[in-house]
């Protein structure tokens, strides 16, 4: 083979392997786009979640510190 022909074989197989089908494409950024989404519905369940876990451990701290007073209180050591 003569150096053109090789080098024009080896750009058509070049540009012939780099087109992707569409649907395959589409398709790869639809699932794309939807792993993103359940990642956002991930981290906001993630942000209720830890405000939930700072509420109870207020309420906890606030019933720790009631029990405190009720045994002072009633005079019972702690």
């Amino acid at each position: 083979m003569t150096a053109m022909r090789r080098l024009t074989l080896v750009c058509a197989s070049t540009l012939l392997a780099g087109c992707a089908n569409p649907r395959v494409q589409e398709n790869m950024a639809q699932g794309i786009m939807e792993l993103g989404n359940e990642l956002n519905a991930m981290r906001q369940d993630l942000a209720d979640l830890q405000n939930t876990i700072d509420s109870l451990r207020q309420v906890a701290a606030k019933q720790d510190t009631i029990i405190g007073r009720l045994t002072t209180l009633a005079g019972i050591p702690r």
